[in-house]
């Protein structure tokens, strides 16, 4: 048997929760969860699917300048989105920049915020 069996969360670092929710509720469509624990520093929880994106609102030691624009290129986070055109078209109004996936795969990518990379490749 497998020991390391699935992920349950990915935590991304913002600088300021309300604008990141901005982003991850009004643009891509997640849901804020309601189990968050009163931690010592503000944040929210996010449902995709059966995992999780936590957001931590705490100094980020990374530095966000200098990353490449296509986020293929850099750490990233990957998720599956019903379309790609619609998704492009939620990016585009939002006036979010993004890249096409240069594998010839219907997925793009773009940043959050925080300058966070994201893939979202279209469901099969």
């Amino acid at each position: 048997m497998q020991l390391v069996q699935d992920i349950h969360h990915v935590s991304l670092i913002v600088a300021d929760t309300a604008e990141s929710l901005q982003f991850y509720v009004g643009v891509l469509g997640l849901r804020v969860r309601d189990d968050r624990p009163d931690l010592a520093f503000p944040g929210a929880w996010l449902s995709v699917g059966e995992r999780q994106i936590h957001l931590l609102e705490l100094p980020n030691p990374d530095p966000v300048d200098g990353r490449p624009l296509h986020g293929g290129r850099d750490r990233h986070l990957a998720m599956v989105v019903s379309s790609v055109d619609d998704l492009v078209a939620r990016l585009e109004a939002a006036g979010l920049p993004f890249t096409r996936s240069r594998s010839g795969r219907r997925a793009v990518f773009c940043r959050d915020p925080d300058g966070n990379g994201l893939e979202l490749i279209e469901a099969a």
